[in-house]
């Protein structure tokens, strides 16, 4: 991460503990409010380890950056495919 992005996390962090005192003072300790409490010091954890460990390089497969083109696609190669999760053409089986 850079510098910026852990202060960032930081600065959240902090926020989030102070939420979760704010919850303490009107529910107590209830078991909601000390679950949220482990949460906060167990991102804390993280971000102090990711803050220590140097980012790893990123790597793309082959070691080669592959240009995609800006132009469209010719709409032939999409004859016939279903929109995923959005169902097929309805005036396709018509």
């Amino acid at each position: 991460m850079t510098t910026t992005e852990v202060m960032d996390l930081q600065r959240t962090i902090g926020h989030l503990r102070q939420c979760v005192g704010s919850l303490r003072n009107v529910y107590g300790d209830a078991s909601a409010v000390r679950r949220l409490a482990n949460d906060v010091d167990r991102l804390d954890i993280d971000a102090h380890d990711l803050d220590e460990s140097p980012p790893r390089p990123t790597t793309i497969a082959g070691g080669e950056r592959v240009q995609v083109p800006d132009t469209p696609y010719d709409r032939s190669l999409w004859q016939g495919a279903d929109d995923e999760g959005l169902g097929g053409n309805p005036h396709e089986n018509a």
